[in-house]
């Protein structure tokens, strides 16, 4: 049986290419799912597939950064594939790996190569990220969510605390005041006990 991969890094990149290609290559099943490739931990669709493969399965994935762009992590599923006697097809790198031929020392550099590109540029990418907050930073700017007004959390805190008589609840007090709801709590427990 043939056995897709899928994979992107984020909630807001595409997965129907990869899909489209897995399918007209014969794939009857497709494991998809979108979390980064930095590490195998955390891939519940990957360790599923990994555990239903059987001898004579064929493992499709449509480019090598795809299933993972750690060189050690390839190498580890590559093993794990082989131990299982199952072969890997990665679709766009024209690249096999079948258990029953000899290891081909050419496709295993270029295998190497290509796993250890994915792996370089994931980390210029968490590097430039890196230096981008940081210069950010340096210049004064907020990173992460918007801070609310101080003058919002004490109207949202007064609120709460007269809710008794205004009839107001806390849904209603994050409408108004436009503090999260987690905010709010946090800045609650912030508060001794009598004075709230």
């Amino acid at each position: 049986m043939k056995i897709g991969y899928a994979r992107v890094s984020t909630v807001g990149q595409d997965l129907a290419s990869q899909e489209e290609i897995l399918k007209e290559n014969g794939c009857e099943r497709i494991y998809v799912e979108k979390i980064t490739g930095t590490t195998t931990k955390n891939r519940e669709e990957l360790k599923k597939l990994l555990e239903i493969v059987r001898p004579g399965d064929t493992m499709m994935v449509t480019k090598i950064d795809r299933l993972a762009r750690s060189i050690i992590d390839l190498n580890k599923i590559i093993e794990t594939l082989q131990e299982k006697q199952v072969d890997i097809h990665f679709i766009k790198d024209n690249l096999s790996f079948k258990v029953n031929e000899t290891a081909n020392p050419l496709q295993s550099l270029l295998f190497n190569v290509l796993g250890s590109f994915a792996q370089f540029e994931r980390d210029i990418i968490v590097e430039r990220t890196s230096e981008g907050r940081e210069r950010a930073k340096s210049r004064g700017k907020h990173m992460g969510r918007p801070s609310q007004p101080r003058r919002n959390i004490e109207e949202a805190l007064r609120l709460y605390n007269s809710r008794n008589t205004n009839g107001l609840s806390v849904k209603d007090i994050v409408t108004l005041t436009g503090v999260p709801k987690a905010t709010l709590y946090v800045e609650i427990r912030k508060k001794p006990a009598n004075n709230r």
